[in-house]
């Protein structure tokens, strides 16, 4: 079993200071893998699944039943409560367990859908919990190369050597089968396809079907497959609907439940300082990239979510305010990505599949905004760094930049 030490010590850290801590991500991501390798480290402990009737009877039954949890020592015990959030009154339920055993136990609750996506202003659970999310595999986690935020900040460009090719094997097989843990373990191309048809499948038919209350599945499934097509290009909502024969509000509000439960994310554009900028348009990825046939697309959008967790993850643990945009203006000039730290312009990314001349529109949009830039190629062996008007543009594989993220 791969290690997910990085999620594991965010627990231990938002643990310190909340007795109630949610864990979110998407369906298979290691949740309960992980929920589970956390209450190992409690000497007293105990775990209910939701999706286990006699779990489920249990909660029903008698709704504090944790309290009968076998004590081998004094030491708080660890409740686990998994993909609780299927229960229809689990705000108000998690409220009185909290208001009433906050100061003797530690709870943690799992849930891939989002766990504050049903939240109502009368039920909020607002100060009662602390949030993190656990998202597929990136190279930065496997490859065990990170550096600490604050060293990011400082030297964004900074290069990992990669001499015996690990890293740019890693990046390889998640390209073929994701970054989540059963497919990418398996590492069989068969198993990924079955994997994949049946995970999509899984949670527009189920979680979308039933937490959502939403009845157009058929519609929903083919708004899903029609993405892949879409990625690394600006989301146009009405060709979709044109499309789908739906009405444009309609779409809109899909593509906003495809993200709530994490079968997608977007980005949105940076427009302070960008001489006619776009302003509205969105961009969208997918987590499970690797159903996307499209090379370059696929190199994007495996960008798109190692950055993605990175800016994600700082955020939950109070690191700072960060974000992930594009940028684009209305002479269609582009670069993939800004990271924004503090609602300021960071760092600049572009993704080229083996273009390793300097986009144009890497340079003109650095001059604008006065901030570090990368293009990250899918091949080569070294890197390179050129100057423009007094800035610093890197270009080099991913897999010799993206081992270091934080």
């Amino acid at each position: 079993m791969i290690s997910r030490s990085l999620y594991a010590d965010a627990w231990k850290e938002l643990a310190d200071d909340k007795a109630m801590i949610f864990m979110a991500g998407p369906r298979q991501a290691g949740k309960t893998t992980l929920a589970r390798v956390l209450a190992e480290g409690h000497v007293n402990r105990i775990y209910y699944n939701w999706d286990i009737i006699t779990d489920r009877n249990k909660i029903i039954r008698d709704p504090y039943c944790f309290e009968s949890v076998t004590r081998l020592d004094t030491s708080a015990p660890m409740v686990v409560f998994d993909e609780i959030h299927k229960y229809k009154d689990w705000k108000n339920y998690l409220k009185g367990v909290y208001d009433g055993f906050h100061r003797e136990y530690r709870f943690l609750v799992t849930g891939s859908g989002r766990l504050d996506t049903y939240r109502k202003g009368g039920d909020s659970l607002a100060g009662r919990y602390a949030l993190f999310h656990i998202w597929p595999f990136t190279l930065a986690e496997l490859s065990d190369r990170r550096v600490t935020l604050d060293e990011f900040v400082a030297d964004p460009l900074g290069i990992v050597p990669d001499h015996d090719g690990t890293s740019e094997d890693i990046w390889r097989r998640l390209s073929r089968f994701s970054g989540f843990p059963e497919p990418y373990t398996r590492e069989k191309t068969a198993f990924y396809r079955r994997w994949s048809s049946a995970y999509h499948s899984q949670i527009i038919r189920e979680d979308i079907r039933d937490l959502g209350g939403i009845k157009s599945i058929g519609e929903i499934e083919m708004l899903f497959s029609l993405l892949p097509g879409r990625v690394g290009s600006l989301l146009s909502i009405q060709s979709l609907s044109e499309d789908l024969r739906v009405a444009y509000n309609t779409t809109r509000s899909w593509l906003d439940t495809l993200e709530h439960f994490f079968l997608a994310f977007s980005i949105l554009p940076w427009a302070r300082k960008i001489a006619r900028a776009t302003h509205k348009a969105r961009k969208m990825y997918l987590f499970d990239y690797a159903v996307i046939e499209d090379e370059a697309a696929r190199f994007e959008n495996m960008i798109a979510l190692e950055l993605f967790r990175v800016v994600r993850f700082a955020n939950d643990l109070g690191a700072g305010s960060f974000d992930l945009r594009f940028v684009r203006n209305k002479e269609k000039e582009e670069v993939d990505f800004l990271i924004t730290k503090d609602r300021s312009p960071f760092l600049l990314v572009e993704a080229k599949l083996s273009d390793t001349e300097i986009a144009p529109a890497l340079k003109k949009f650095q001059r604008q905004l006065g901030v570090p830039a990368i293009q990250l190629t899918d091949t080569g062996e070294g890197f390179g760094k050129v100057g423009n008007d007094g800035q610093t543009i890197v270009v080099a594989p991913v897999y010799l930049w993206a081992p270091r993220l934080p």
